[in-house]
């Protein structure tokens, strides 16, 4: 009976068995995804997934945890940067945490994921700890390997500095905004026209562009046709000059049929002086 009872203690103070994902040195590659819209650095992690550094147009980067299918891991999860097998000796840093959302994934923190590029640029290991995996109490981690990084990072730095400005969801729609009786373009609006242009004149599936102008409703109608038409004019104009096909651009003009609400306090009039372009593609 006490040879037994010995078993059994010594079994239970056995270390929870931990289930590890990761690429080996030779099974280690990056894989870059280059255009002007998007820089995307990807691993694949045997018997797990994918993980994707994504660093869209207009954006900041972002690191996406991709399973293939469900695995049971969810809630909290420690991110380590843990040292790769070349480099023995050195410390386990946590970097912060993160959560799996409901379809297993997890989408890092630009932040966190700024310090994971760092981490494999030194050659370290960025992990993700999950505990009691599918009720289990068993551990998981799944790691990234550095092994091939510096060359893939490099061109991922160069993509990087060739994206454009914007991205298509952050200009697809656009107001700008006009003084009281004025159309003159302000700097500020330019600018916003400068954004629209350089996408349109790089995305090909880009196949309309409608300018919509828009006045506020003081002062006689017809004027305020009138000044409407002017404002959407030379928006179309500015476009024009900044290399964008005019057979794409239709221009309409509303007066003060569309205010932005239907009160007539300063703050609604202020955002009824607008003129709108909206993108189409294909």
């Amino acid at each position: 009976m006490r040879v037994a009872i010995l078993v059994l203690l010594s079994v239970m103070s056995l270390p929870v068995f931990a289930v590890g994902y990761a690429a080996s040195i030779e099974q280690s590659k990056w894989e870059l995804e280059a255009s002007k819209f998007s820089c995307r650095l990807s691993q694949v992690i045997p018997l797990f997934g994918e993980g994707e550094f994504n660093h869209e147009a207009g954006e900041t980067v972002r690191f996406i945890l991709k399973p293939m299918q469900g695995h049971g891991l969810k809630g909290s999860v420690q991110l380590l940067e843990e040292a790769s097998p070349w480099q023995p000796g050195i410390a386990t840093r946590q970097i912060g945490k993160v959560t799996f959302a409901a379809n297993g994934s997890i989408a890092v923190p630009t932040g966190y994921s700024q310090q994971m590029l760092a981490s494999l640029y030194r050659g370290r290991k960025p992990t993700f700890l999950a505990q009691n995996w599918a009720e289990t109490g068993e551990s998981v981690r799944i790691g990234l390997s550095a092994a091939n990084f510096p060359p893939a990072y490099a061109a991922y730095s160069d993509c990087i500095t060739e994206l454009l400005p914007v991205n298509y969801r952050q200009i697809a729609r656009t107001a700008v905004l006009f003084p009281s009786a004025q159309w003159r373009l302000s700097d500020s609006t330019k600018a916003r026209l400068d954004l629209i242009a350089i996408y349109v004149n790089n995305d090909e599936t880009v196949n309309s562009v409608y300018v919509d102008g828009h006045s506020d409703a003081q002062g006689r109608r017809l004027a305020n046709r009138d000044l409407s038409k002017k404002r959407a004019e030379v928006v179309a104009d500015y476009l024009e000059k900044k290399g964008v096909n005019p057979d794409m651009i239709t221009t309409r003009y509303h007066g003060e049929r569309y205010p932005v609400a239907q009160k007539n306090d300063r703050a609604t009039r202020e955002r009824s002086r607008r003129v709108t372009i909206r993108l189409d593609r294909d």
